[in-house]
């Protein structure tokens, strides 16, 4: 269960996120929601359109900006509420976490063999793939610097490293995360239990179950079982069971208390 003042400081941090970028949203345009914009004629980042604006007032098109921008950083507020929870549970939890080591020679050629059949969609089970990196760590090595999402240590000193990322991954992020997660166990030189990795994903976009999950590019390319966790799992391993459905009522607190300044600020000019 999350913490009375544990609570207070989630809510605290979702409504500072959110109303920063209301400023920033409002502050972009200089116009208020009411007026149209005028058409732009040149955009280096390829935004221009001339009939959205011809037709939409200001504040619409204010609300769809801040929705894309806002859908775009909201993985960030999923790493600083498991770190705040995980406070309460762990000896360690910190974000953007920096590990720094030695890794041979061998073990970055094996992880690279072992991605490169990962494209090719030749998967092994993913403790299969951290036993091939260990066996393989010693000799000539070079220094390398992963960094974790989350990295969580236990009284006892287990450690597991976190990538938070969107639930949808292309093949390259799929291919790229375990690159990275390879070359953790290579640094640290030991797997489960001592040191768990993760790709983490902080909601099931296809339902409550991980079962439900379908999306192509994580099943052909990562190790489900072994290696992902999605929606609940990942809030349970941060909390404890039940953390999941505390949080998503954390966020539904803050929505239904923020929601209507959010309109009244962006869309109403008040």
């Amino acid at each position: 269960m999350i913490k009375p003042e544990t609570r207070m400081k989630i809510k605290g941090y979702l409504e500072g996120f959110i109303q920063g970028m209301i400023q920033e949203h409002k502050q972009s345009s200089g116009l208020k929601p009411n007026e149209l914009r005028p058409t732009q004629t040149f955009s280096s980042t390829g935004d221009i359109k001339p009939f959205h604006e011809a037709l939409l007032p200001n504040g619409i098109l204010l609300i769809n900006e801040f929705e894309r921008t806002f859908s775009t950083r909201l993985g960030t507020t999923f790493e600083e509420c498991a770190k705040l929870i995980a406070k309460d549970r762990f000896a360690k939890a910190e974000r953007g976490h920096r590990l720094t080591g030695k890794i041979s020679l061998k073990a970055l050629r094996t992880i690279e063999g072992v991605v490169n059949d990962l494209g090719s969609k030749r998967m092994i089970p993913y403790p299969e793939m951290i036993q091939r990196v260990l066996e393989v760590s010693d000799g000539k090595t070079v220094e390398r610097t992963r960094i974790a999402d989350v990295y969580l240590c236990d009284k006892d000193g287990n450690e597991i490293f976190i990538e938070v990322k969107s639930p949808k991954p292309n093949k390259g992020q799929c291919l790229e995360v375990t690159d990275r997660m390879l070359q953790i166990h290579a640094i640290k030189k030991q797997g489960p239990p001592k040191v768990r990795t993760f790709f983490a994903m902080a909601y099931n976009p296809y339902g409550d179950n991980k079962s439900s999950y379908k999306h192509s590019f994580t099943l052909n390319y990562l190790d489900i079982k072994n290696q992902v966790l999605i929606g609940k799992e990942f809030w349970d391993i941060v909390g404890g069971p039940g953390t999941y459905e505390e949080v998503l009522e954390i966020y539904r607190e803050v929505g239904k208390e923020k929601g209507p300044d959010m309109l009244d600020q962006l869309a109403l000019g008040y």
